[in-house]
């Protein structure tokens, strides 16, 4: 094994997930696929760049445009997910933030025609992306939405919460309740609170200053402040090393791909080899 590439008890852990192909001419062999893959995203570099050690670099890129295209990683991620849930290894005390990534130029340009929307917004610091996150009590993803890096935290509350589905090994709907919700005050408003209420989500979400200052001035009919346990937000910092652990794939801390499909496959990716 060389230096960014998938250990073996990794590779064990991906190989009965990988798509298998029974029909047409012998292909590269997947492993050496995922390890050039997974090389190009930590590493940073351009596809044309990789070692030719992996094989050719437009076998790569083709093969993981086809396995973002048809869902391959997040199939993969899934049923890594529901294989921990089965064993008992997910705890539902789930954290919730968000991460600004700086794009690099060669991410702007994507025609947008035929693709998803780029996910870039302009923002103090030039083209960014946002990826709002909700991990597991461990630190590990359980869903995540890329947007552009203007996008404010509250608006795409519902939509990572949406997309949180651990499907069952057996019989069963997928979980999509966790619970506990973690946050910070930037998720601090009434409709998210309402919204967690109505399905009966417990949370712990300090109050914003300025709503703090409201409810004191509006007196009896203020209301009373929502409940907020210290020792249980202490524990919200799983969230920050969740992305400090993404971050440690140069492929994810900086964004060059063009489309937001590529980013989110490589996102898929990395967080699949967390819960390795």
């Amino acid at each position: 094994m060389r230096r960014h590439e998938l250990s073996d008890a990794e590779w064990e852990f991906v190989r009965p997930l990988l798509p298998r192909s029974e029909r047409g001419r012998r292909r590269l062999d997947d492993r050496m696929v995922l390890n050039g893959i997974v090389w190009k995203f930590r590493t940073g570099t351009a596809w044309r760049d990789v070692p030719e050690r992996y094989g050719s670099w437009a076998t790569l890129h083709t093969r993981f445009r086809r396995w973002a295209g048809n869902g391959t990683f997040e199939r993969m991620l899934r049923a890594a997910q529901a294989r921990a849930d089965a064993a008992g290894d997910i705890e539902w005390l789930v954290s919730v933030d968000s991460t600004i990534v700086r794009a690099h130029q060669h991410a702007a340009g994507a025609p947008k025609r035929g693709f998803r929307i780029p996910g870039l917004g302009r923002s103090r610091g030039g083209l960014t992306s946002k990826i709002h996150l909700a991990c597991d009590g461990a630190g590990r993803p359980l869903a995540f939405t890329v947007t552009g890096g203007n996008t404010n935290d509250c608006t795409q509350f519902t939509a990572v919460m949406k997309a949180i589905r651990v499907p069952r090994l057996g019989p069963g709907r997928p979980r999509v309740r966790p619970d506990h919700i973690i946050g910070d005050k930037g998720y601090s408003s009434k409709a998210i609170r309402g919204w967690l209420r109505r399905r009966n989500i417990q949370h712990t979400i300090p109050e914003r200053s300025d709503q703090v200052r409201n409810r004191l001035r509006r007196g009896s009919q203020g209301g009373r402040p929502p409940t907020f346990d210290k020792q249980v937000y202490k524990r919200r910092n799983v969230v920050e090393r969740c992305f400090n652990r993404l971050k440690q794939w140069r492929g994810i801390a900086t964004r060059y791909d063009k489309t937001a499909e590529s980013y989110q496959a490589a996102l898929t990716l990395a967080s699949l080899l967390m819960w390795a």
